[in-house]
């Protein structure tokens, strides 16, 4: 099917009332305005849009300050001198004037923020990592220009927002928060109601106005003019709303992911998107769509699932759980992660996790001084959302209480994540053991900050020129094992991934590069007890010779049970790239 028709069968499912040609040429005026143009084919699914290289940085654009220099070029300073050659990706959140959130409440799509910096500190850093940047399109902020305009009645903003009624039936709303879900705003035409997923600060737009679809996609084209590669779809299971309904998913949303994969097949520039869904693996894996919709979906049940293996020393959840997963299809991936901006959140680890096992967890970052975040339920009720806590802060203690394994705990999570078939993504207070920030939590009254900590960034550096400081030891450990990953190349995104049936306190993967020809068994202890395994339980090839890529050890298939200290990781191949 050509370009136009796909174009126009998927406007039609989303807009059926609207003529559908007229529509079609909105859209292409809006994502390739005059002097760009889109390629004659479209980009075939594969698995050439990433390779074993790919790794991220999240961090904020303010992560690291000084109180002289543009925090944005602080950031690039840091990602010259520490990550250059540790990872190549970095995702700056939403570096955009905002009001609350700290971004995510966005006042202007159109704008760097300039406490960070501008548009060319923004190419500059693209220029040397390959950057992804939020497109938060289920809400605008309450007091930026399109709801001042909206509330004026003036076009076209004055549709631009979701505007319900308290009479509506909005008993089966699918929310992550507790506040109520309508705000009443004045407005010339009188009193309204609107929607408000997050907060009331955050006002949900309406995209059964074709109107937002169209700006989104010129803002689309401006991040791509400026450098963007990969644009992070935020809370866009929420954006088309139907009183009556869930909310969530919709086939509408679906509609709209698949139009914007379509307009990014068709780009000179190489484009993937990255849809947030933190919701059950099911809901979360239906935004790959049939190979058509994002390429790339967060891994939302490891975070949990990582965090209960290590504070619990046995991986038998995570095993089952990573064992009933399916392989990313062509032209798909995963982002791996355990720790981001947000708490580690809850939801995805329903039906995984049973709830006593959830409680330990729950009550395990209690004793850590971390929080948690709820959630109101249909029935009025509440449950745990998120855990706020920075992983660091959470390897600190198990159910068994504290003991002298922080530091290695804390490094085989992370060499967990950099195993796992797709991409690793590591938030900057992982890579610089950043403490739970409690000062900022009292300061903001937001149970996130404590996870948000700004390194004063002289301050950062001297702890990293100390070799003895817990930021230069987990940075230079993690650097470490990263540069090493990346050029085994059976780590690369889409490379056949098989789980291990092993003592619960292992959690083992096997590997293989898309050529075959090497093999990587990775192996995880996430117990503080010695552990051995005989090399026929892992089935290692007796004519080849296997060594241990992150020890140097040379490993028998037929000699000795494989030792494993406490959180020891071991990543035996029969290939050393």
């Amino acid at each position: 099917m050509s370009f136009s028709l796909k174009l126009s069968e998927l406007l039609g499912s989303i807009y059926p009332e609207l003529d559908t040609d007229i529509l079609a040429s909105q859209v292409i005026n809006a994502f390739w305005p005059e002097g760009t143009h889109r390629r004659k084919r479209s980009r075939v699914p594969g698995n050439k849009l990433w390779s074993e290289q790919d790794a991220v940085l999240i961090t904020y654009g303010n992560s690291l300050v000084d109180g002289a220099h543009k925090p944005l070029d602080l950031l690039h300073d840091f990602l010259l001198s520490h990550m250059k050659g540790v990872l190549n990706g970095v995702h700056i959140l939403p570096f955009f004037p905002f009001t609350s959130d700290d971004g995510f409440a966005v006042t202007d799509y159109r704008a760097v923020n300039p406490q960070l910096g501008d548009w060319a500190d923004i190419r500059r850093i693209s220029e040397d990592f390959h950057l992804m940047s939020d497109l938060v399109l289920n809400h605008v902020s309450s007091q930026g220009s399109w709801f001042n305009a909206y509330r004026q009645g003036q076009p076209p903003y004055d549709r631009f927002f979701f505007e319900a009624s308290p009479q509506d039936d909005l008993s089966a709303v699918v929310r992550p928060r507790t506040t109520p879900l309508l705000q009443e705003v004045e407005t010339v035409n009188g009193p309204r109601h609107v929607w408000c997923t997050f907060s009331h600060d955050q006002i949900d737009l309406d995209f059964r106005n074709p109107e937002v679809l169209l700006e989104f996609l010129r803002i689309i084209r401006l991040h791509i003019d400026n450098g963007v590669r990969t644009l992070r779809l935020d809370a866009v299971a929420f954006l088309w709303k139907e009183p009556g309904t869930p909310s969530i998913h919709l086939p509408q949303t679906h509609a709209i992911v698949r139009l914007m994969r379509l307009l990014c097949d068709f780009t000179t520039e190489t484009i993937v998107l990255l849809t947030e869904t933190n919701v059950p693996k099911a809901e979360n894996l239906s935004y790959f769509g049939n190979r058509n919709e994002s390429h790339a979906v967060y891994n939302f049940p490891l975070p949990p699932l990582v965090l209960h293996a290590m504070m619990s020393g046995s991986a038998k959840y995570l095993h089952r759980w990573q064992s009933g997963m399916p392989p990313a299809q062509l032209g798909c991936a995963y982002l791996n992660f355990t720790a981001s901006h947000d708490g580690i959140g809850m939801r995805p680890a329903e039906g995984v996790l049973p709830e006593e096992e959830k409680a330990k967890v729950i009550d395990t970052v209690y004793e850590l001084g971390g929080l948690v975040s709820m959630r109101t339920l249909p029935d009025g009720g509440h449950a745990p959302y998120e855990l706020n806590t920075t992983f660091f802060e959470a390897m600190r203690r198990t159910f068994k209480g504290e003991d002298a394994h922080h530091f290695a705990r804390f490094i085989c999570s992370q060499t967990i994540v950099m195993s796992m078939e797709g991409i690793p993504a590591f938030y900057i207070h992982s890579l610089l053991a950043t403490p739970n920030d409690h000062e900022q939590v009292e300061q903001r009254g937001m149970n996130r900050a404590i996870n948000r900590h700004r390194w004063d960034y002289p301050t950062l550096l001297g702890l990293l020129e100390d070799p003895a400081s817990m930021q230069s030891r987990v940075l230079s450990a993690l650097s470490a094992r990263l540069r090493v990953r990346g050029h085994q190349p059976a780590f690369h995104p889409n490379a056949t991934q098989f789980t291990l049936s092993l003592d619960d306190r292992l959690f083992g993967l096997w590997r293989q590069s898309l050529d075959r020809d090497q093999s990587i068994f990775a192996l995880h202890n996430v117990s503080d007890e010695m552990v051995l395994v005989p090399p026929s339980a892992i089935n290692l090839i007796d004519d080849d010779d296997w060594v241990d890529i992150l020890s140097g050890e040379p490993i028998s298939a037929v000699g000795p049970e494989i030792p494993f200290a406490p959180y020891q990781c071991r990543w035996i191949t029969n290939r050393i790239c």
